[in-house]
């Protein structure tokens, strides 16, 4: 039998940010209410990732979740298939198994951290970019409660990317990282739409399939 601690541990997230919309209402199960908002979490470089959020109205006070709060959370991110005219999209969303609303972030230095157990479901994608740096795209499944799993898009950078190359499907995989988000253009019939895309950026990695020696942080 599965353990459901393990579970909640091969999946964590934590992230301190500021909530950059009012948050909507997402769905109600059992008489519970979720509601969905962004919150924008920092980078080193001053820039910032705006991450989905959806939380339980009876882990923090709606009302108080207003544009401009400071909010950390910690929970798991999650998956799941969207089917809209016919098309199917991979959705992702910061579930939160935690959510408080804070007076500030001054004290907070790590605020996007995030770790991930689970396997290779997609050959990995090896590219450089037109500058020469070498990346490595891949898709992993975590294991979650009830037979689901959650398919999460990662993203290697430099040696790691090298070695993520030679990675198999169903290779055992776990990363540490952050999770970003970024702005895409995507043509649909004869429109061009503006998308956004979240992955985690992996900065260090093990894997019984890659040597001890080659373990890295990058």
């Amino acid at each position: 039998m599965t353990n459901d601690n393990a579970l909640f541990e091969n999946n964590v997230v934590y992230v301190a940010g500021v909530v950059s919309g009012e948050p909507s209402l997402s769905h109600e199960i059992y008489g519970e209410k979720f509601y969905v908002f962004d919150l924008n979490v920092e980078r080193l470089s001053k820039s910032y990732d705006t991450l989905p959020v959806l939380v339980s109205e009876r882990l923090v006070n709606i009302e108080k979740l207003n544009k401009g709060s400071f909010a950390e959370v910690e929970g798991q991110f999650r998956s799941y298939n969207s089917s809209n005219n016919g098309r199917s999209k991979l959705v992702l969303n910061i579930f939160a198994r935690e959510a408080r609303i804070v007076d500030s972030l001054e004290n907070i230095h790590n605020r996007n951290t995030i770790f991930l157990d689970g396997f290779i479901c997609k050959k990995p994608n090896y590219r450089t970019t037109p500058f020469g740096r070498e990346i490595t795209d891949m898709l992993i499944a975590v294991n979650r409660a009830y037979n689901k799993s959650d398919y999460i898009p990662c993203i290697c950078w430099g040696r790691n990317a090298r070695f993520c190359e030679k990675l198999d499907i169903g290779n055992n995989l776990k990363v540490w990282g952050r999770l970003q988000s970024r702005t895409y253009e995507k043509k649909i019939d004869d429109r061009v739409i503006k998308k956004i895309a979240y992955e985690v950026s992996v900065t260090k990695l093990e894997s019984e399939n890659i040597d001890e020696n080659e373990k890295a942080v990058t």
